[in-house]
């Protein structure tokens, strides 16, 4: 079997993996190109007109830079929560907020309808982005990774960084066809549209990764992490008995003492 043979039989064994991992990837840099073209030319206008132009350019930038700060927490609480429930539950968890937060941007009243909550609200959003944004990075990547066979687990941790392209081109891509509308209709809905449109790819990924089986090094490690905390128990109860045998046999020692004590004063 050659090379290429074998390397084309592990892609098709493996293929609702890699396109599992890679599909969320996607999303996760169409979400992030996406928010980052919507910040320069339509939330400076909609989100913080109550300032100069120029800070108000400022602000929707720095709400863009929001998750990279928030990026490692989500990194590491959901690594903790990945090792303890799974990677399939906690990539659909993330997965869910990454989406959800997308589409409920898409759908946040502006300024000039609730005022103060609106920028409020889309910086809460972003937040929750980049909590679901820093669990899915890492954990495509672990997925794909685990499911790697031997000497493919470079090539399948690959994967998903495809996705970064695929993500900015599905992002110009959709918000070039936005810019065709006028202006007025462009910030009044237009904008809108490829935030709803993430939803709809979040409920593709959503159910790939529905269909796909626990990890292989997860299931391991939950069978040895069982068989220690049954082995911690079977030494806690041997150490347990040892101590009430003990105790007993204290107990009975001064009465020992006593009976043999009676028995040679009355002798």
């Amino acid at each position: 079997m050659t090379q290429h043979e074998s390397t084309t039989t592990v892609l098709r064994k493996n293929k609702k993996v890699l396109i599992a991992s890679l599909t969320g990837s996607s999303i996760e840099w169409f979400d992030y190109f996406l928010y980052g073209t919507a910040a320069a030319l339509v939330f400076n206008k909609i989100f913080f007109p109550m300032v100069d132009p120029v800070i108000g350019l400022i602000l929707s930038y720095l709400s863009f830079s929001l998750t990279f700060f928030i990026r490692p927490i989500g990194g590491v609480l959901f690594a903790h929560i990945g090792d303890r429930i799974g990677r399939k539950k906690t990539l659909v968890l993330t997965l869910s907020l990454m989406g959800g937060a997308t589409v409920t941007i898409g759908l946040l009243p502006t300024y000039d309808m609730i005022g103060m909550w609106a920028p409020a609200l889309l910086i809460l959003m972003r937040i929750i982005q980049g909590m679901g944004i820093g669990g899915e990075w890492g954990g495509a990547l672990l997925l794909a990774y685990e499911y790697a066979p031997e000497k493919r687990k470079g090539f399948f941790g690959s994967i998903p960084q495809a996705g970064v392209t695929i993500g900015m081109l599905m992002a110009t891509f959709i918000v070039s066809l936005m810019t065709l509308f006028s202006e007025d209709d462009f910030l009044s809905w237009g904008w809108r549209i490829p935030f709803l449109l993430s939803g709809i790819l979040t409920l593709v990924a959503f159910f790939l990764r529905r269909k796909l089986d626990e990890t292989e090094s997860f299931s391991d490690m939950r069978s040895e992490g069982r068989r220690a905390k049954l082995l911690h128990s079977n030494v806690s109860s041997r150490v347990s008995r040892a101590r009430t045998l003990r105790s007993a046999t204290m107990r009975r020692a001064p009465r020992s003492r006593a009976t043999t004590n009676q028995h040679a004063t009355t002798t």
